[in-house]
């Protein structure tokens, strides 16, 4: 049996390098591990911190296929990132021009949560820690 230890890395494609850079490293503050430029692939890869075991690995390819559907399509429903309070950082994001759904509470555990997009319309949520 193999045994799962954390969750190392999440990829996304991006539609427009330098719009996605800006917002994940400037509008969500995640620190810069690495970027590499992949000449034989046109292509950039953006490896980003979420914490000390988790990063972002953000691609860039000349025109990537676009989602399918929202949320509800097969796949990845959505990113959720960890933060001390929902509302204060729903405040931030709202304060750099991010559209953020309103806090609703988790009805299984409590917890309060929120929805916002990246540049491409990727889902993201905000989880009360």
């Amino acid at each position: 049996m193999i045994k799962l230890k954390a969750v190392h890395h999440v990829a996304i494609i991006c539609s427009d390098y330098q719009r996605s850079k800006n917002f994940y490293c400037q509008i969500l503050g995640l620190p810069i591990i690495a970027e590499t430029y992949r000449e034989h692939r046109d292509s950039y890869k953006l490896d980003l911190a979420v914490n000390q075991h988790c990063q972002i690995e953000l691609f860039s390819f000349p025109n990537p296929p676009k989602r399918p559907s929202k949320p509800e399509a097969q796949g990845l429903r959505h990113l959720a990132f960890v933060v001390e309070s929902v509302a204060d950082s729903k405040v931030e994001l709202e304060k750099k021009g991010i559209l953020v759904e309103e806090i609703r509470t988790d009805e299984l555990t409590g917890k309060q949560f929120t929805f916002f997009q990246d540049p491409d319309g990727l889902p993201l949520e905000l989880y009360q820690a």
